[in-house]
């Protein structure tokens, strides 16, 4: 009885090593859900508030991570409620969370005929590109790829800019900031007012990332 007790430490501790080593191995996500609090972000004509879409769709990301890809990615998100952060604040945190990938969350307003996801990452004006830049224009395409097919949203492509929050991010990892659709747009407000909406658009942008990372 007392070798069985002894083999049984054992393989537990081993059990323990193993699950310790493929947590170190998982790729780490920041979700940066923009605006929040007293930053309602844009309002679609239907009321709703893109800081609440991006909420929803960071917190579905999530779920589905653990449902659908086996807890595969280890996700952050920069806030998991209705409060509010500085830009500042949301980058330090990202930095100190030391992420592999970062996405910031965003809707867009314009015209009502406005419509489909863009996608941007950093451009620092250099013809040079470094490594963290090609993975991001990598990694977006990939998302607007998969939600242009299997959600058929529009795809306004992958573009760059100069956005503080890419701006201090490429440096430490990939980043993007994916702008998911138009809230004044009526077709896309009803879209994302819906949980099936909010759960397609987390499903493409997490496959998005899975195509990504399998191809690497």
């Amino acid at each position: 009885m007392r070798l069985k007790n002894v083999i049984f430490l054992v393989l537990l501790l081993k059990m323990c090593v193993i699950f310790g080593q493929e947590k170190e191995y998982q790729k780490r996500i920041i979700v940066d859900v923009g605006h929040g609090g007293k930053d309602p972000g844009a309002i679609g004509i239907n009321g709703i508030q893109e800081k609440d879409v991006v909420l929803a769709i960071g917190k579905e990301m999530i779920r589905l991570n653990k449902s659908i890809f086996g807890d595969e990615y280890d996700i952050y998100l920069t806030r998991y409620n209705d409060s509010f952060l500085t830009l500042s604040e949301r980058i330090n945190l990202a930095k100190s969370l030391r992420g592999d990938l970062f996405i910031s969350l965003h809707c867009n307003s314009f015209y009502s005929v406005a419509r489909g996801m863009e996608i941007f990452t950093f451009n620092s004006g250099i013809t040079i590109v470094d490594n963290n830049t090609r993975t991001s224009i990598a990694l977006g395409n990939e998302i607007v790829r998969e939600a242009t097919l299997n959600i058929k949203i529009a795809n306004r492509g992958m573009k760059l800019a100069k956005f503080q929050v890419l701006r201090e991010m490429i440096r430490f990892c990939p980043a993007i900031l994916i702008e998911v659709g138009f809230l004044n747009n009526p077709v896309e407000a009803v879209h994302f007012s819906r949980s099936s909406g909010i759960t397609a658009i987390a499903l493409a942008i997490l496959s998005g990332i899975n195509n990504h990372s399998k191809s690497e």
